[in-house]
C-alpha cells in the first residue's frame, strides 16, 4: 500500500485507502456533505477498496466522529451520534453506571449515564463491558445511554445442546434448592463457556435436546444461568441442525399474515399484452430436488449459430414495489438451503406455485432471445413480457444420461434435436468464455442425503455435468443481455460486481504459489486469464485442490452495487442478476428496470441512492445465508462422523498454523484440525515463508496439499467441529459433548 500522507498535509490522490484522519480531514475541509463517490475519487480508490472503505465509514459514524447527512453522505460530527459502541468505565455517586465512548479523537470524552435498569432478566452493567447505546442529550456535553445491544457480556439467546444433569456431574451433589437441572453447550464454536440450566427453567427439554435460551440474572461466581425459551429437537434428528443456523443467524422463516394473504390471493396471468410463447418447447434443467423452477431454455439453428431464448418466472407480476411480499422479500434478500429444508424469499403460494414455471401449465415470464454466433459473441438481444408453457421438467442427470446416449421416454418426447441445440448453442458461447478469459475454479462441493426419518445416509460428492454448464452458460448470457440493456438506456439498476483482488492478496497469494514451483505475472498486469492458466497447470494433480481453495481466498467477495465496476472473474465490463427471481432480491429489481425500460411499467425505479442501499442490505443477507449454508453442512458432516469416531479416513492440509493442521477429509469436504499435541513428540518449527511445518530434527515434514491418513479423534454436531490424530497415536478418552 503507498506510504499515507503526513496528518494535516493537503490531500492528494494517493491510490491508497486513508486512515481515520486523513477521512475525517478531507471531509471537514470539504465543501457539502461528502459520500463515498467523492472520498473515492480524492484518494484515488478502486473497487477493491470499497468494503473497507465502507466500513471505516461505518465505524466512524459509530463512534461519533461523522455524522450521517442523507443518504450515504456524512459530515464531521459536533456532536455524539444517535447510537454508538461505548465502553462502561464506573458507576456515579447513585450507582448508575457511567460510559465513554470506544472511540474518541480528541480528550475530554462526554460522559454517559444509564440511568434506567437494564430490561428484566439481564445482569447489570459492569465496568469495562461494552455496549451499543441509543443516546439522548440531556445538556451541553452530557448524555443518557439506553443498552440496544450487548457485545461484551451475556448474548440475547444462546442457542445450544442441552444436556441434563448426569449424575457424575459435580453439580449433582448440591443440595435439591440448588441442583441445576443440566448443562447448556452452546452451538458457537467461539462461545467457550458452558451456561447452567437452574432447576424448573428447563422447559420440559429432555436429555440431548437443541434448544433456545435466554440468559438470567446472575447473583454469584460461576457458570451463567439461562432458561430454556424454545425446543428445536432431539440432536439426533438431522432435520433439527438446519434450523440452529437459523436461529443463531436470525433468519426469518415466518411471513407475516399480510405478506400470506397477498400470495394466497394471487391467480394466473392473462395472455392478454403479453407475447405468446406457449409452442416454443421451453424447458426446465434443475435439481432433482428443486421445487421452484424459474428458468426456462430454448435453443434452435439459426445460420451459422444459433437464436436460444431464457424465459424466466415473471415475479414482479405479483410482488409489486411496497408491497407486504416485496418488503418481506427485501428482508429476507434470497431464499436460504439446506439438505432438508429450503427457507424461501417468497411464500410458497408463489414460490412453488405461480411463480414456478411447472411443466404443461400456463405461467407469465420476461423472456429475452438472443443471437448466438459461432464464435459466442451475442447480438440483438430482445426482451418482453410473455407467457409460455413448460415442454418438460428436466433434471441435469436426465438431460446428461440422454446426451450420453441413454434417453428415457421424458427425454423422447420432446421435439428432435432439441438437446442437440442446447448443447450446439453452449459450445459456441464457450467459445465467448475462452476469448474472455475467465476464472473457472473447480470447488468440491458435498450432498447431504437423507433417508425419510432425518438419518444421514451419504455425504456425497455434488458431479458436475456438461448439463449444468449448458443452462450455466445461458443464464450468463441472459445476464449480461440485462445488464447491457439497462446500461445503453441510462437506467439506474442493481449490478453483480466483483472486484479484482487486492495487491496485498495478489501477492500474499503469490508468494505461496511460488512454494509449489507455481508463477503469476505482476500484480499490475494481472488477469483473470493468468489465475485461470495456474488452475490449467495443476488440474488432475494432488495439488489441485489446494491451488483452487487459494486462489479462491483471494479474490474479493461479491457483491450489488449501482456502479458498474465490472465482474473481474467472469472477464465481463458489466453483469447483472436476472434470471433466478424467486429466490433473490437482486433479480426482482432488474425485472423491475426491464419493464420500465421496454416501456412496460412507469419510471422511474429506484434512485442511485436507494439501490446503493439495497445492494447493500441484500450483500449481507446473500453472506448471511452462504455462511448459514456452510455452518448447517459442516454440523451434518460432523453429526454423520460422530458414529465413525476412531475410524481411519484419507485427508490432505488445506493450511498449517503454529497451533495445528488444517486438513479437508476427501470422504465429506470436512474441515478438521490435527492439533499440535497430536503430533509425534518432538518440537516442530513453523516456517511462514515456505509455508512447511518442521520437526526439530527435520526428518518429518508437513505441507499444504499433502496427503495424510488421519483417525477421527472427536466429532461434535452441535458445533460442527471434528478433531483429529494421527492412527498409529494413542487414542483420547472420549468426552461428552
Amino acid at each position: 500500500m503507498p506510504d499515507r500522507l503526513p496528518t494535516g498535509t493537503p490531500h492528494a490522490r494517493t491510490g491508497g485507502l486513508p486512515d481515520r484522519e486523513q477521512l475525517r480531514t478531507f471531509i471537514e475541509n470539504a465543501t457539502g456533505c461528502i459520500g463515498k463517490r467523492e472520498i473515492s475519487r480524492e484518494f484515488g480508490l478502486g473497487p477493491e477498496h470499497r468494503q473497507a472503505l465502507r466500513q471505516m465509514l461505518r465505524e466512524m459514524a459509530l463512534d461519533g466522529t461523522l455524522a450521517p447527512a442523507g443518504a450515504r453522505r456524512f459530515r464531521v460530527s459536533d456532536r455524539l451520534p444517535e447510537s454508538m459502541v461505548v465502553q462502561v468505565t464506573g458507576t456515579d455517586a447513585d450507582g448508575d453506571p457511567i460510559a465513554r465512548p470506544v472511540q474518541w479523537d480528541g480528550e475530554g470524552a462526554p460522559p454517559i449515564v444509564f440511568m434506567h435498569p437494564e430490561l428484566r432478566g439481564r445482569t447489570a452493567l459492569a465496568p469495562g463491558e461494552r455496549v451499543v447505546a441509543r443516546l439522548r442529550r440531556t445538556g451541553p456535553g452530557r448524555y443518557e445511554g439506553r443498552t440496544l445491544r450487548r457485545l461484551t457480556d451475556a448474548p440475547a439467546q444462546v442457542v445450544g445442546l442441552f444436556r441434563a444433569l448426569a449424575a457424575d456431574d459435580p453439580a449433582a451433589s448440591a443440595p435439591a434448592r440448588f441442583r441445576p437441572a443440566g448443562r447448556l453447550t452452546p452451538a458457537d464454536r467461539r462461545a467457550k463457556a458452558q451456561w447452567i440450566i437452574p432447576h424448573g427453567e428447563d422447559g420440559g427439554a429432555p436429555d440431548n435436546e437443541i434448544v433456545i435460551a435466554t440468559p438470567l440474572p446472575q447473583s454469584g461466581p460461576g457458570l451463567h444461568p439461562a432458561r430454556i425459551i424454545e425446543r428445536l429437537g432431539p440432536q439426533g434428528d438431522a432435520r433439527t441442525i438446519s434450523m440452529v443456523a437459523v436461529a443463531m443467524l436470525g433468519i426469518p422463516h415466518v411471513f407475516p399474515a399480510e405478506a400470506l394473504a397477498q400470495a394466497k390471493a394471487a391467480r394466473a396471468v392473462a395472455p392478454a399484452g403479453r407475447t405468446d410463447l406457449r409452442d416454443m418447447p421451453l424447458v426446465t434443467i434443475d435439481g432433482a430436488d428443486a421445487r421452484d423452477f424459474d428458468d426456462a431454455i430454448h435453443a434452435e439453428p439459426d445460420g451459422t449459430g444459433f437464436r436460444i431464448t431464457v424465459a424466466i418466472a415473471d415475479v414482479a407480476w405479483y410482488v409489486r414495489p411496497g408491497s407486504a411480499l416485496d418488503n418481506e422479500a427485501r428482508l429476507r434478500g434470497n431464499s436460504v438451503y439446506f439438505p432438508d429444508r429450503v427457507i424461501p424469499m417468497l411464500p410458497e403460494d408463489l414460490s412453488n406455485g405461480w411463480c414456478s414455471l411447472r411443466p404443461d401449465e400456463d405461467r407469465g415470464c420476461l423472456f429475452v432471445t438472443m443471437d448466438v454466433a459461432a464464435d459466442g459473441s451475442v447480438a440483438h438481444a430482445r426482451f418482453g413480457r410473455g407467457i409460455m408453457r413448460s415442454a418438460a421438467r428436466l433434471t441435469y442427470e436426465q438431460v446428461q444420461a440422454a446426451r450420453d446416449g441413454t434417453p428415457d421416454p421424458g427425454i423422447q418426447s420432446l421435439p428432435a434435436g432439441l438437446l442437440d441445440s442446447l448443447f450446439g448453442a453452449w459450445r459456441c458461447l464457450t467459445h465467448a468464455r475462452a476469448r474472455r478469459g475467465t476464472l473457472d475454479l473447480e470447488l468440491p462441493e458435498r450432498l447431504v442425503r437423507l433417508d425419510d426419518h432425518g438419518r444421514i445416509t451419504a455425504i456425497a460428492p455434488r458431479i458436475r455435468l456438461d448439463s449444468h454448464r449448458v443452462v450455466e452458460e445461458f443464464m450468463i448470457a441472459a445476464n449480461v443481455a440485462a445488464a447491457r440493456c439497462l446500461e445503453g438506456r441510462h437506467l439506474p439498476c442493481l449490478y453483480r460486481i466483483h472486484a479484482p483482488p487486492t495487491p496485498e492478496r495478489l501477492e500474499s497469494l503469490r508468494r505461496t504459489l511460488d512454494t509449489l514451483g507455481l508463477k503469476l505475472p505482476p500484480v499490475g498486469s494481472l488477469r483473470a486469464s493468468d489465475l485461470d492458466h495456474v488452475l490449467q497447470q495443476v488440474r488432475g494433480t494432488d495439488q489441485a485442490a489446494l491451488v483452487n481453495e487459494l486462489i479462491l481466498r483471494a479474490q474479493n467477495q461479491a457483491e450489488y452495487s449501482p456502479d458498474p465496476v465490472g465482474h473481474f472473474g467472469l472477464s465481463l465490463p458489466a453483469y447483472s442478476h436476472f434470471t433466478s427471481p424467486i429466490r433473490r432480491y437482486a433479480d426482482l429489481l432488474t425485472h423491475r428496470a426491464l419493464l420500465v425500460a421496454i416501456g412496460l411499467e412507469p419510471g422511474p425505479g429506484p434512485t442511485h441512492e436507494q439501490l446503493e442501499e439495497t445492494g447493500e442490505a441484500i450483500t449481507r443477507t446473500e453472506r448471511r445465508a452462504a455462511q448459514a449454508e456452510r455452518e448447517t453442512l459442516e454440523r451434518y458432516a460432523a453429526t454423520w462422523l460422530q458414529a465413525r469416531v476412531g475410524t481411519v479416513m484419507e485427508a490432505h492440509i488445506s493450511s498449517l498454523s503454529r497451533f495445528g493442521i488444517f486438513t479437508v477429509l476427501d470422504a465429506t469436504g470436512t474441515s478438521a484440525l490435527l492439533p499440535m499435541s497430536a503430533l509425534p513428540q518432538d518440537q516442530w518449527h513453523h516456517d511462514e515463508k515456505t509455508q512447511t511445518l518442521l520437526s526439530r530434527d527435520k526428518t518429518m515434514a508437513f505441507r499444504p496439499g499433502q496427503a495424510l491418513r488421519v483417525r477421527i479423534e472427536e466429532a461434535c454436531a452441535i458445533r460442527g467441529t471434528v478433531l483429529l490424530a494421527l492412527p498409529d497415536t494413542p487414542r483420547l478418552q472420549g468426552r461428552r459433548a
